[in-house]
Formats: structure tokens, sequence, C-alpha cells
């Protein structure tokens, strides 16, 4: 115990106006033994230990992490040859090439943009209105903006690029989707587009990146594809191009990207974004490992295996895109598959699971709809045909498809005859069924030698009848008991001449047609996995691959296919008008099925125009249901988009996506370095 009378002692002799001299301490601890100091000093540490403490947990319950600038991103891109890599950094050309897309969303800024969720809302645009019940569409731009070198971005900028686009000598890929509509500039800060006829989904029309004018003004349209720029942007995005590298050969190696300064928008964390470009896939996955790149894409023209090991090296992100993979029937140049049995039995038939397990590795949703109801918020369509190989045979036997000795199904479609028999014919009788019946008994010379064609039932003509009812007299002679023909054609007779003289009329219709695809890698192993699923229901089906632009060219824009393995990208407002209205069944239209039901393109029409959001999903899902029972198509899978980023870079919440490149949508948030922060 601490000697307490000395201590009282101690400080009775000091001041209390004053604090104790240096002195005066060095007396207080020789007042103390040994043990004394030891428990002084103790208690003086564990007091000076609970404020240390106690500051620590203020500051951390007072502060909290945030992002901090700084830090270098790398992103591995696999290319299959010199047409993957950067040509266009141009939106009026991005749409050709997975690569550009990428570059120009960093790069640019359109009047509108997506957001985490698929939705869209303003990114230049600081409003806009919806007039005239989606006739009009007016948009206010924000103030201060500013391109990359400077410059400010106005009004004139946003026309400039959609008269460009719609300029025929610039062929730009977009210009389709702006066809007849009128912009208009109404001061330096507002836009007016005026469309021919209503429409609720123009919005995503205008998520177009805008380009400057003062740059490409210069240039004349048809020669804005070789323009330097096209390589050397100047845009209004997060960011802006720092610089490329090129082999000899003019490839593109890699390039940076590195904070746009001028940015309207919140500053990204990100100090540069660098991208490296790989031709092979297995130098990509090997140079992530290293840690030489950050992130990749594993959704590409091939299906890379996702080994456990590389799972766990980062965060696989499982990405949703409004697109969808499906088996299009074209009744026009396949009669069996013009009959909706078939078809309904082939959807039945198909094991769409199989496929995304075997295909896919399991990354991929099964799609029932053309309008993706998980993706949009749709109720689910009121028929799905799930798999049931047992009821899909069933269907075809009913349909009159039987198997063969070879295992595939054939049908006899019976045709009406060219000419019955139905009158009794005897000697003297005259008209057009004695001249069939001289034609008939004209075939064999051996009963009507003369072969004479009169029209009259004269004595050659009752001579022919009767040898030819002696060469059948076991049907028409013996069942009366006579030995000798009549001459006369009465019923059976009559029967037996139509059996002779006339072929049974039918065709044999083979359960037999061909499947056109592309030849990449993940569709022919598709294929052949429905070659193989069809076969046990009795299909004979013949696969025929081509390479991109001889699908595009030769077999899509002239249909030209029994059916088409192929998929569709949608956008983030579901308009399937392009897909399935009858006036889009020829090229340019989208429309691969040539389907044609009056009811849906009126509804297709009315949702188009309708601005009701709740009035549109009921018209959608009412043509979903009457599409899905006319079943023009099998529809297949969704596959999901999977990018792998490292768990060094934090704050990828992207999930719903409108195309591969809007992966960077939130690329703002996206950071390497942080800090701590007073709340």
């Amino acid at each position: 115990m601490l000697n307490l009378p000395k201590i009282k002692s101690f400080f009775s002799k000091i001041s209390i106006k004053k604090w104790p001299s240096k002195p005066q301490w060095r007396q207080f601890f020789k007042i103390l033994n040994k043990k004394e100091k030891i428990i002084f000093f103790s208690l003086l540490f564990l007091f000076f230990s609970s404020f240390l403490i106690l500051a620590i947990n203020f500051y951390f319950k007072n502060t909290e992490i945030k992002p901090a600038e700084g830090g270098i991103y790398i992103e591995g891109i696999y290319i299959e040859g010199a047409a993957g890599s950067p040509r266009w950094i141009n939106p009026l050309y991005d749409s050709v090439n997975d690569v550009d897309r990428d570059l120009t969303e960093l790069i640019f800024s359109g009047l509108l943009k997506y957001d985490l969720n698929g939705k869209i809302i303003p990114d230049l645009a600081r409003d806009y209105k919806i007039l005239e019940n989606g006739k009009i569409y007016e948009f206010y731009l924000k103030e201060n903006l500013f391109w990359s070198d400077g410059k400010p971005l106005t009004a004139d900028d946003v026309i400039f690029t959609i008269k460009s686009i719609q300029d025929p000598n610039a062929k730009s890929p977009l210009r389709g989707s702006w066809v007849g509509v009128n912009v208009e500039k109404i001061s330096d800060l507002e836009i007016r587009f005026e469309l021919k006829n209503e429409s609720s989904v123009f919005l995503e029309n205008c998520t177009i990146k805008i380009i400057p004018k003062h740059i490409w003004e210069t240039i004349s349209p048809q020669n804005f594809p070789l323009a330097f720029y096209n390589l050397k942007p100047v845009g209004s995005g997060p960011y802006q191009l720092k610089n490329l590298f090129q082999d000899k050969e003019g490839k593109i190696n890699s390039l940076t990207l590195v904070r746009n300064p001028y940015y309207f928008g919140k500053s990204p964390h990100l100090n540069e974004i660098s991208f490296r470009f790989f031709d092979q896939e297995a130098q990509l996955i090997e140079s992530y490992k290293k840690g030489e790149i950050k992130a990749l894409s594993l959704s590409g023209g091939g299906r890379v295996v996702v080994s456990n090991d590389l799972k766990d090296s980062g965060n696989l992100n499982y990405l949703s895109l409004p697109r969808y993979f499906a088996i299009f029937f074209n009744p026009q140049n396949s009669n069996v598959l013009a009959e909706k049995e078939v078809r309904e039995a082939l959807n039945y038939g198909t094991n769409k699971k199989e496929i995304i397990d075997k295909v896919l590795g399991g990354y991929g949703k099964l799609v029932d709809s053309p309008i993706l109801p998980d993706i949009y918020g749709f109720n689910p369509p009121s028929k799905v045909y799930e798999y049931n190989p047992e009821k899909a045979n069933d269907i075809l036997e009913k349909a009159g498809f039987l198997k063969n000795e070879t295992g595939i199904r054939e049908k006899i479609v019976k045709k009406p005859l060219p000419f019955q028999f139905k009158s009794n014919l005897t000697f003297g009788s005259g008209g057009e069924e004695v001249k069939e019946l001289q034609k008939c008994l004209a075939r064999d010379t051996e009963i009507y030698p003369e072969g004479e064609i009169t029209g009259y039932f004269g004595q050659k003509t009752k001579e022919a009848v009767i040898k030819f009812q002696e060469k059948y007299k076991e049907e028409l002679l013996e069942p009366f008991e006579l030995e000798k023909g009549t001459g006369e054609v009465r019923k059976l007779t009559r029967e037996k001449l139509n059996e002779v003289c006339f072929e049974k009329p039918g065709e044999v219709i083979s359960l037999k047609f061909s499947l056109a695809t592309l030849n990449q890698p993940e569709l022919v192993e598709v294929a052949s996995q429905l070659k193989s699923q069809w076969q046990t229901l009795g299909v004979e089906l013949e696969i025929k691959t081509f390479e991109i632009q001889n699908l595009t060219e030769e077999v899509i824009r002239q249909r030209n296919y029994s059916s088409l393995l192929f998929g569709e990208v949608l956008g983030a407002i579901p308009d399937p008008f392009p897909f399935w209205h009858s006036s889009q069944k020829k090229d340019p239209g989208l429309n691969l099925a040539s389907y044609e039901n009056k009811e849906c393109d009126k509804l297709l029409e009315e949702a188009r125009k309708n601005l009701n959001e709740t009035e549109r999903k009921e018209k959608l899902e009412k043509f979903q249901d009457i599409l899905i029972e006319d079943a023009p198509v099998v529809f297949l899978y969704n596959p999901d988009y999977l990018y792998l980023v490292s768990k060094e870079i934090k704050g990828v919440n992207v999930k719903i996506i409108a195309d591969p490149s809007k992966r960077f949508t939130d690329i703002e948030n996206w950071y390497i370095k942080i800090k701590r922060v007073w709340k």
C-alpha cells in the first residue's frame, strides 16, 4: 500500500497556487519505496493506455474510409485478328467493334446515359421534356460543358453529331435509327428533336455519344472513316487518350487513358486506365495470374473455362445484358417448318439447361420470351415450353410424322386427285370421261393398241375395256363368277381404273432441315448439342457455318436459311418491334423468323407509341403470349457477361448493362487507394 501520511505531508509543503517544480517532484519519488513506485507507475501506465484506447476508438467512430485519388487500372482484352483492334474511337462508327465501344464509353458523353441498373438517366443534359405524346423531345444542356481540349460544348455539337449520322456520305451504321428525325437548335443549351411518329423508345437513341463540331467540321463526311481523329479522339467523358503503342505492322498493342481535367461530372478516383490487347486467350489469362493486368472479360468469341483458382483470385462479376440466343425458323424456305406442330415439338424437345451447362459452363439463364421478363420486370409468359421429349414425340406422331427404318421421321401428305371416274360408261357414251378412259387404256398397248382418243365410246373402246377387266379378273370378274369382261365401266371397274390410271397423290416430307449459324466456337457447339437432342426426336439436322460477313450478307439479309441460330441484342427500353413486326421481315428489318401476325403487329405499334409504362407493359405481355403460342422460334439462353476484376479494385457495382462497354458505367466510383476522413 502507498504511504499516505508521507504523501500528504509532501503535498502540504507545496503551495496550491503553483504546479510542483522538478526538485519537488524528485522529492515525491524519494518518499516512495520500491513497491510503491511499481504500483504508481503501473497505475500511470493504465491511465495513458486507457486514454490512448479511448482516443483511437473515438477516431475510428467519427471517421470513415473513403476512396482516395490515385492508382492505375489495367485491363486485358482478347481480340481475334486485326479487325478486333481499336480502329474508330468515334461514336459514329464504334458499333462495329467491341473495343471501340469500350473506349468511346470512357472518352465521350451523350445527352443521356445508363445507370447501374441499365436505366436511362441524364448525362450532358440536365433535363428533358417529352411533348405531343412522344413526337417531340426537348433537351436542356448543363452549363459550363467543355471538350477535353478546353473548347466549349454546346447545342451546335449535338446537332452536328446527329446530322453527321444522318448524312449518307458518312456511312455511319447508326443512320437507320435517325432516319426521319428532325433536329433543331433552340439556344446554345437547348435542342429539339421532332419525330415523324410518336415514340416511347426514342430516349434510347439519345444515349449516342456526341462528337466535337470544331474538330470534325473541317473533314468531309465521306472521309470521316479515314480521319486522323478516329485514333486521336477529343471527347467530353471522364477520361482522355494519353498515348497508344503500335507494332511495326501498325497493330495497336496497348493504350492508356488519363483523367479529363475538363470533365463536367464527378472526377474519377483512378489516375489512369490502360488497355492491353492479346490475340491468344491463354496469354490473357497468364498475364492476369501474374498480376500484369487487373481485369478481363471472360465472355468473348470463345468460352473460357473459369477455373476455381481464377475465380478465387478476384471478384467475378456476373453482368446481365438484354440479349438472347434463339433458333429462328423460316417457314418460307422449309415446308416442314411451316407446320406449327413441328415447331412446337422442337420447342419441347430442346434441353436448354443442358446447353447452358455443357456449352456455357452454367453461366447463363434460360430464356422463354422475347421480352426477357427477368431484366425488364415483366410477368413471365403464360405458356412455357419446358423440356419434355415424350410430349415432343407424341406431337410429331399425331401430326403424322412416323420414323422410317433409319430413325428419321417422315410424313405422307395427300393431295387431291387430278381426275376421277365418277359415271357409268357404256357403248355409245361420250365426253371428257371417255377421253380420260381412252388415255388410261392406251397406256397398255396390249389392252388398247389403237390408242385412239376420240371421246366416243365405240367398239374399239369396249374391246379395250373387256381386256382391262380380264387382266384384273380376280377383282372384277370372279366375284360375279364371270369369265369374260362385260365391256361396261361400272362401280368396281371404275374404282380399279381410278386406282390404276392415276398415281396415289401424296408427297413424302422428311423431318429434315438445315441450321445456319456463325462459325464461332460457342455457337458451333450449341448447334452440335441441338443436332444431338433433336436426333432423338427423329430430326435430321444439317449444320451450316459461315464467317460473319458471309452470314450477314448472303444468309441473313437474303433470308437464305431454313433455320438460324443467332443472337438478338435489345435496348434498355424494351422494344420488340424491329424483331417481330411483319414490316421487318425483309432486310434491313430484323424479323429473322419472317413472323407475321396482325394482332401482334397492332400491339407492337401501340406499345411503341404509348408513354404510359403500365399500358406498354400490358401490351407487350399480351404480344409475348401470342408469339409463344405461334412458336416461330426456340428461345434458348441469355449468357452471363463474366467480368473478372482483381480484389485490389474496389467500387465495381454495376449489375445490368445495355452492352459490354457499359461495364464502365460507374467508372468514376472505382478506386484502388483509400483514406480515412471525419464524418
